[in-house]
């Protein structure tokens, strides 16, 4: 899988260097949130890095929910625990959990189909910022603390009316930003199409910390940062998905 420099294994258990959760982020997500940066002081893997692992080990089922309990730190050892057919949890080795998931459906193990559905995937979830951030904020004229951006992956959900769709791309039809005094809670649904035809539908939840009034000189720093990054890691070789 193409997923296996991304992590590795021992005894049993996975393991995902900050090195490794870094370069997923850039290369896979084009993801250059500093947090993902293996030096970074409050340094996390993305959310999606452990998606993909879930479904790369266990396969695709055709309904499926991830929920996010915490925030998973460098080289934690983790194990990924089946409770019967319908859960499955990614928790240490003190029973802290980090992701639960549920599933119901067929499901299948092709290694094509999870790779092109994964990487479908973490594409469109890798353009969060700013291209559909940044609007969104806008319009509701608030923003995250610029100093400290806070975006949190919350959950993520998906519906498939099959398993074998080749070449899947998600479409962005809704974004709404509710604004919750300091927290800002965002869901993204998301069209999944496969040569022009809807075949299932995705859904995604984050949570902006810190909000204040939208100040646009405030954000155009921020996003020119983003794009300094990204160029950066275009420098040292790492392949960036384009918007």
């Amino acid at each position: 899988m193409f997923l296996d420099r991304f992590y590795s294994i021992q005894d049993g258990r996975v393991y995902i260097s900050a090195p490794q959760a870094s370069q997923f982020a850039k290369e896979v997500a084009g993801d250059f949130n500093p947090i993902h940066d293996p030096d970074a002081r409050r340094f996390c893997v993305p959310g999606d890095l452990l998606f993909a692992v879930v479904v790369s080990r266990f396969g695709l089922s055709r309904h499926m929910t991830f929920q996010f309990r915490a925030l998973l730190g460098n080289g934690v050892p983790l194990e990924f625990r089946e409770n019967g057919e319908e859960s499955i949890q990614v928790c240490d080795q003190n029973d802290k959990v980090y992701l639960e998931v549920t599933r119901s459906g067929d499901i299948t193990r092709d290694e094509k189909v999870i790779e092109e559905f994964t990487r479908c995937y973490v594409a469109a979830s890798g353009k969060n910022f700013p291209h559909t951030l940044i609007p969104l904020m806008e319009s509701k004229g608030v923003m995250f603390n610029p100093d400290r951006p806070m975006v949190m992956y919350e959950s993520m959900s998906l519906t498939l009316d099959n398993l074998d769709a080749s070449s899947p791309e998600l479409e962005l039809h809704k974004a709404e930003l509710e604004d919750s005094g300091k927290r800002g809670n965002v869901t993204l649904e998301y069209r999944l199409n496969s040569n022009g035809q809807a075949v299932g539908e995705v859904s995604k939840r984050l949570v902006l910390g810190g909000l204040r009034p939208y100040c646009p000189d405030a954000m155009a720093g921020v996003i020119e940062e983003f794009y300094r990054l990204k160029a950066r890691g275009s420098r040292y070789g790492v392949d960036t998905v384009e918007p």
